[in-house]
């Protein structure tokens, strides 16, 4: 899944800091502007760890053109990063379907153009649908 990331600019005294609009109190920092960059899917994989343990559906992401429209994001630099779902759990659990194999083509294919495995595609898949409620 993609997540935008709003950064801080860092000044004389502050490292680059990164904040997760689409989930609140989700945070990260760096020294450049690559670490920071770097270090967000790290804090967003965790903030989704918490509240997938939690039982609570994770909030999908918006596009960066809704944040930027907020006041206290501006002057800020935007950016996405990718975050694999099938990897958040701390156990990954092998399961065995069934589905036809043109859905299959068609799920590999998408999967492969959005730069997904077939197992984060389909988990992603999956977060989305519960998140529609």
């Amino acid at each position: 899944m993609r997540y935008p990331i709003a950064i801080e600019v860092a000044d004389g005294s502050h490292a680059f800091g990164v904040v997760v609009p689409d989930l609140p109190g989700c945070f990260s920092a760096g020294d450049t502007l690559e670490e920071a960059i770097a270090n967000a899917p790290e804090a967003i994989a965790l903030w989704l760890s918490e509240i997938i343990d939690a039982g609570k559906v994770a909030p999908l992401p918006k596009p960066i053109e809704v944040h930027r429209k907020r006041r206290e994001f501006k002057g800020w630099v935007w950016a996405v990063v990718e975050v694999d779902l099938s990897k958040i759990a701390d156990k990954a659990e092998r399961i065995n379907i069934t589905l036809p194999s043109r859905l299959l083509k068609r799920v590999d294919a998408k999967a492969a153009k959005s730069g997904e495995s077939r197992s984060g595609f389909l988990a992603r898949a999956a977060m989305e649908a519960l998140a529609e409620r």
